[in-house]
């Protein structure tokens, strides 16, 4: 078989102004983009080709090279291309499959063809963002579909956006959280579990949902994963569609690999749509910036979201969100983008008085300049960037420009007098037949605390005549405290102090926002920090109950090294085991398996599963009757995990292997100098029925002879099939035969490696004596 040419185009012209650099650096990128879309056609048709010989090996009750080789058979003769009667077998086999036509067309078996390698497209994509356009490109939109969305149902009952295809960045930004509270159709739709079809779109008198058009047709069908609905899928058109029968099935099919991409990309639920909800209580601007780290395709970081106060700031930037931080802060990007960088790496929360940072002889504000900037991380390379206002207007505009919903005041120094607006009345808890006081008086009516404050605004206003403000508490005459900002400005007349004018604002409110925000970030940090803690110590546990490079027990007749690496990512702990234990018999146990999924849970049943075992072997059981038992321990153990294992028992006397496994990778034997797979009982893996029974097997091994047990994150590769990678593991120990045991385990764990980031076990024994 081969790989159809992709179709790829030549590269572009350069246009003008383009140099001979540029259109190099054009040409890599097409002839790059080129090859990464020959090898997602390639991984897609691999995987169509492997389902169909899979159905071929069940039916033909054959192995899978016959299989494979029967299926170029049947499509020579039958004159179809390789994938096109591949997807002929699957739709065979999985039943009736609906199909619909582009208007104005009749469904044939190439309709029903394209959608099948659609979803084996889909299937085949490196993220579920890729999956979802996949299944639009490939099978929705020739049925019209403008956009997708694909959301996931959380722990905390939130949609939240995994995947999107024909919308544009702001809308995607803008579904990206549907909280329970919002209700609405989306919330209903997941509540009914079947799929709910709007012709006209939107109802009347019922929020708007996602799409380019008002009424336009929408489809909206809930995600099912193992029998519960798990998310929910949107489809979208340009305009009204009767969205028939025909249609309605068609979309079922071609929606069903979503269920199986929603968690590619999980994210911990969370902390962006909770903190932006206290951003919008707060008056003053406020964002919240993704790290570049999220952007991988821009290099650069990106505006997630603005409240009120800051759209307000930002005003000469259209939809600043979803725009790089570069273009809505063009005069503070430079020092914003560091106090970004320096949060995310651990340094913590950071102030900056204001940006661009002055110097001495700088002026006061510069255009776009940002004052008292704050930034808080969030985490997941996201941080709360917080800040004031500074421009160059006059006095009394410059104040309200910082500061909202406030009260004026302005003291005659000649006079001695005061004018208040109403609302200071208010705020002070004065009537309005009592004189306002100066501020210069206001100490009486402070936090003692709080003196120190006035005094030093006091000193700016009327020593230096520079514009100040404060933040204080104020204690009322009915014993309630307020929490009030002053801001004032030096009103001077020829050089010469005449009044003070400002402003005075009751932010008790924000005050408490920013306490219960203070508090929100605290709790992140603590939960944050609890669960790496939590992963350290079953790492540790893992550790040393599995360890890398152990010292094993002296076993008779035998040389044995046995090997462990944990998976790539810190946080993913794994559930593999290995045990060598010598028996009061005088035979001896080997072991390995693999406990299925990451985490605390699967460290939990792999402890319980080898310490099982270990006691089941000196009650003198055979494998077989070993694995019946640890089946049952599996299926009552909590979680119920289940596990593939492989379980032999060696006699030094007569130098027999009796073994079985659980689903588990076949043992390589290595016997003068070439290498040969044991062929594996049929049986289940543990925890999967009760009651399951555990064919046996014998194998006699000679002096000389070297067995591997090794579990799947040795072999695994994402995009090779199984044959594939144990022939890489088969032509490794071959090379290897004539090495010790320890050389061999060592080797094979730096040259033979799968790529899916899973932990790996590997066991090596050596048979030493002589022929009974």
């Amino acid at each position: 078989m081969t790989t159809p040419d992709t179709g790829a185009s030549g590269p572009p012209r350069p246009g003008p102004g383009h140099g001979p650099g540029d259109n190099a650096l054009a040409e890599a990128v097409t002839a790059l983009t080129a090859e990464v879309g020959a090898m997602q056609h390639d991984r897609a048709r691999r995987r169509l080709l492997d389902l169909a010989t899979g159905v071929l090996t069940v039916q033909l009750a054959t192995t899978p090279a016959e299989a494979a080789d029967h299926l170029l058979r049947l499509a020579v003769s039958t004159g179809l291309g390789a994938v096109d009667l591949a997807a002929d077998i699957v739709n065979a086999a999985v039943g009736a499959v609906v199909v619909a036509a582009p208007e104005g067309q009749v469904p044939t078996a190439s309709h029903a063809r394209r959608a099948r390698r659609s979803t084996a497209a889909a299937l085949a994509a490196d993220s579920a963002g890729e999956a979802v356009d996949t299944l639009l490109e490939g099978g929705l939109r020739p049925l019209g579909v403008r956009s997708v969305f694909l959301w996931r149902l959380t722990e905390s009952g939130c949609l939240a956006l995994v995947g999107q295809a024909g919308a544009s960045r702001q809308e995607a930004v803008h579904w990206q959280w549907v909280p329970p509270e919002a209700g609405g159709t989306l919330h209903e739709a997941m509540a009914g579990g079947t799929p709910v079809w709007l012709p006209e779109g939107t109802p009347a008198g019922r929020p708007r949902l996602p799409g380019a058009a008002a009424d336009g047709a929408r489809a909206l069908m809930p995600v099912r994963d193992q029998g519960r609905v798990a998310g929910l899928l949107l489809a979208t058109w340009d305009g009204p569609d009767p969205l028939e029968e025909p249609l309605r099935g068609a979309l079922v099919e071609l929606c069903e690999p979503a269920a199986r991409v929603l968690d590619w990309d999980a994210e911990e639920p969370g902390g962006p749509r909770i903190v932006a909800g206290l951003l919008d209580l707060l008056q003053q601007p406020a964002a919240v910036v993704l790290g570049a780290e999220q952007e991988p395709a821009k290099g650069l970081e990106v505006v997630e979201y603005v409240n009120s106060a800051a759209r307000r700031a930002l005003g000469a930037v259209r939809d600043p969100v979803g725009r790089p931080v570069a273009q809505v802060f063009p005069y503070a990007h430079e020092g914003l983008v560091r106090m970004l960088s320096a949060a995310a790496t651990g340094a913590g929360p950071r102030y900056e008085q204001s940006l661009p940072v002055r110097g001495p002889q700088s002026p006061l504000s510069a255009p776009g300049s940002m004052a008292h900037v704050q930034v808080l991380p969030l985490g997941r390379s996201r941080s709360a960037v917080l800040w004031d206002c500074a421009d160059d207007s006059p006095v009394l505009a410059r104040v309200l420009g910082r500061l909202e919903q406030l009260a004026s005041f302005d003291d005659d120094l000649l006079t001695g007098r005061s004018l208040w607006s109403e609302k200071a009345y208010s705020i002070f808890g004065m009537d309005h037949t009592q004189e306002p006081v100066p501020l210069r008086l206001l100490a009486a009516r402070l936090h003692p605390d709080d003196t120190g404050a006035l005094r030093d605004l006091m000193s700016a206003l009327t020593e230096r005549h520079e514009g100040a403000h404060a933040l204080v508490r104020v204690v009322r005459e009915d014993g309630g405290v307020r929490h009030v900002r002053i801001a004032a400005e030096p009103v001077l007349n020829a050089g010469v102090l005449t009044g003070l004018a400002g402003v005075y604002q009751d932010v008790s409110a924000q005050y408490r926002t920013e306490m219960a925000l203070t508090a929100s970030f605290d709790r992140l940090n603590a939960a944050h920090a609890e669960a790496e803690l939590r992963n350290q110590v079953v790492r540790q546990l893992q550790e040393a109950i599995v360890p890398e490079a152990p010292a094993l027990e002296a076993t008779p007749g035998l040389r044995i090294a046995a090997r462990y690496r944990p998976a790539a990512q810190e946080y993913r702990v794994g559930g593999d085991w290995y045990d060598v234990q010598p028996l009061p018999s005088g035979r001896v146990l080997l072991t390995v398996g693999d406990i299925a999924g990451h985490g605390i849970d699967a460290a939990n049943g792999m402890v319980a599963l080898r310490n099982a075992l270990r006691g089941l072997a000196f009650t003198g059981c055979t494998p077989g009757r070993l694995m019946e038992c640890l089946n049952e321990v599996a299926l009552h153990t909590s979680g119920q995990p289940t596990a593939t294992a492989l379980c032999g028992l060696y006699d030094p006397a007569d130098h027999t292997l009796c073994w079985t496994g659980a689903g588990h990778p076949p043992p390589l034997l290595l016997r003068d100098g070439r290498a040969l797979f044991l062929e594996s009982p049929h049986n289940i893996l543990l925890g999967a029925l009760p009651g399951a029974r555990y064919e046996e097997k014998v194998t006699r091994l000679r002096p000389g002879d070297t067995l591997l047990l090794y579990t799947d994150g040795l072999i695994e590769r994402r995009h090779s099939g199984l044959d594939e990678s144990l022939a890489v593991l088969r032509g490794a120990a071959q090379r290897l035969a004539a090495a010790e045991p320890d050389e061999q385990a060592e080797r094979l764990m730096a040259e033979v490696s799968g790529d899916t980031d899973d932990d790996t076990s590997l066991v090596v024994v050596r048979v030493a004596g002589r022929e009974p």
